[in-house]
């Protein structure tokens, strides 16, 4: 979504940039035909099969499907949120993104922001110069800290009593966004510190703004962790506690650590293991995953191998599965028993090391835990096996790891692979496929009259102008119709419209992965031949169109309901359909 930045600019700024001119800044093109090709950087690859189109702008790797146009290409690449790209591109070529589209700086949110960099710079200042410091330095130095890497991640220090932090920062005028930031609490009509006696833990986006904090007690009330609650700046289900400081000793990580806890990410960092990230008080989302497969291609899941860290490392994995694309990959590992990562990075790092690189892939831990509770010797138990699978493989992305997960089923199963995928679908099975001469898998894109003028279209949108009206369209019981009529409307009120600005469009839409398909298909048409091929393409769907409203006239003579005027329609439809068999 582009949020608050219009989509005008948007399209503007696609018209504007060279996807050759992005990508080869970064990689090294070569050019092949019409189009640039070079080393995917998205897989690892010997011959290239990544091919940047400067006439359609946008890049496509045929190895591992990733594709997009110069802002995705960012966002995959450089690690940026969308707005950090747009804001990138348009400074390549010479244009200033509105200064009301930015999100960011709308007056409450940076008010918020102002108001949380202000308390965390008080509670660093108390963790040096409180009184009470003692108890909070004492157990930072138990657990090995250093200085340095509490001063990096700006830990600090929140004393006992109810009212310290109202009484530094909290003048009249600000109290409301204190409280709307979270940092205060009220109850009564009486206002007072959410975070008392606790070290602090500042909370920062990607950006390495102030978005919230977590505080751990220092004795043994409860909670032992409190958080901040949910504000305009921050939704505990999309942060992640150590991704800025992660991104800040590397940009571009190999891979990424999940653990539980704020102090796991800080010892780990201090023991030379600086990747480290943890959820806020949460579940993994699929919106952490995704917000970490921005970052990194690898994600390593680190959890207690007890039972409560194995129904934690599940939950994970279920939301891990919609994120999990071809070129990604997440592993789990399982602590011993009494270790945590802060325990055993301090003991044994190179142990902790070894263990790490034995995690194993996402698709062993999820079949091993669906093989635990069944005794795959009985087929009873192998058919639960599979109706238990299904559902969890169907939110796996289509693509050459799901297809590997779908061919493992039916091997721990011992079924078909036709009835692992039917039970995916929620579907019977289909009939065993007959042998057959010619192409078999990996044949082309079966030509339809809707499926060519979607491909002709995204190739050269200025085609739209030739188009039967979207309503039309719309009227067609065929596959693909909507879609069609949709960017046939999108092109009729904007033909300005380039192939990635139209693409652009439908990002992370149902209809995305089809347009991409269409977009790289070889539709066999030549350049000087697609105008022709468009309107011939409109006069068969005129015709589909008037055999399947004689159909429907049909039905209501045969019925018995045909109204004078129908039946005049009904009568100039037949004999339409006479001279059209000569």
């Amino acid at each position: 979504m582009a949020g608050l930045i219009p989509q005008q600019f948007i399209d503007e700024l696609l018209s504007r940039a060279d996807v050759v001119e992005v990508i080869g800044a970064r990689l090294a093109l070569k050019r092949a035909g019409s189009n640039y090709q070079a080393l995917c950087p998205f897989h690892t690859e010997k011959t290239p099969s990544f091919t940047v189109s400067p006439s359609k702008q946008f890049y496509h790797c045929f190895g591992c499907g990733a594709h997009g146009t110069a802002l995705h290409f960012l966002m995959e690449y450089d690690r940026l949120e969308f707005p950090e790209a747009v804001e990138t591109l348009a400074s390549m070529v010479g244009l200033e993104v509105p200064r009301e589209a930015r999100q960011d700086q709308t007056p409450q949110t940076r008010g918020l922001h102002e108001v949380l960099s202000a308390a965390e710079r008080t509670y660093r200042k108390w963790l040096r110069t409180h009184p009470d410091r003692e108890r909070a330095v004492d157990y930072l130095r138990k657990r090995g800290l250093s200085g340095e890497i509490a001063a990096r991640f700006g830990i600090g220090f929140a004393p006992p009593g109810w009212d310290n932090l109202l009484k530094a920062i909290g003048k009249p005028e600000n109290r409301s966004q204190l409280l709307q930031a979270g940092m205060l609490a009220e109850k009564d009509g009486r206002q007072y510190d959410r975070f008392r006696d606790r070290i602090m833990f500042p909370i920062r986006d990607r950006r390495g703004r102030i978005v919230a904090f977590g505080g751990r007690v220092l004795d043994n009330g409860e909670p032992k962790y409190l958080n901040s609650p949910e504000t305009p700046v921050f939704h505990k289900g999309r942060e992640l506690y150590g991704l800025y400081e992660c991104l800040q000793a590397e940009r571009h990580p190999a891979d990424i650590l999940v653990v539980e806890g704020y102090m796991d990410v800080v010892a780990l960092a201090q023991h030379g293991f600086p990747n480290a990230v943890a959820t806020l008080g949460t579940a993994t989302t699929t919106q952490h995953v995704e917000r970490l497969f921005q970052t990194t291609r690898n994600v390593v899941f680190c959890f207690d191998g007890d039972r409560a860290g194995r129904q934690a490392a599940w939950r994970a994995l279920e939301n891990a599965l919609p994120a999990m694309r071809d070129e990604r990959q997440a592993r789990f590992l399982f602590l011993p028993d009494g270790e945590d990562p802060d325990s055993l990075v301090r003991a044994d790092p190179d142990r902790f090391r070894r263990l790490l690189d034995e995690a194993p892939p996402l698709s062993e831990f999820l079949f091993q835990e669906l093989a635990r509770s069944e005794d795959l010797r009985t087929m009873d138990s192998r058919a639960r096996l599979t109706e238990r699978a299904a559902p969890l493989l169907g939110k796996v992305p289509p693509g050459v790891l799901r297809d590997l997960m779908l061919d493992e089923l039916a091997r721990v199963a011992r079924v078909d692979r036709r009835h692992v995928d039917a039970a995916v679908a929620g579907k019977s099975p289909a009939p065993p496929e007959q042998p057959r001469t010619g192409k078999l898998a990996g044949r082309p894109q079966r030509r339809t009259t809707v499926r060519v003028a979607v491909a002709l279209l995204l190739q050269r949108p200025a085609l739209a102008a030739h188009a039967l009206p979207p309503a039309m369209i719309c009227r067609l019981h065929l596959p693909g119709a909507d879609l069609l009529a949709q960017l046939i409307e999108f092109l009729r009120e904007e033909p300005h419209l380039s192939t990635s600005a139209l693409l652009e469009r439908f990002r992370g839409s149902e209809h995305e992965g089809a347009l991409w398909k269409l977009a790289t298909w070889d539709h066999l048409v030549p350049e000087d031949g697609l105008e022709r091929e468009f309107v011939d393409a409109m006069a068969q769907l005129e015709i589909l169109l008037a055999r399947q409203r004689l159909q429907y006239l049909q039905q209501r003579l045969e019925q018995g309901v045909l109204t004078p005027e129908e039946h005049q329609e009904w009568l100039a439809l037949l004999q339409a359909k006479r001279s059209e068999h000569g």
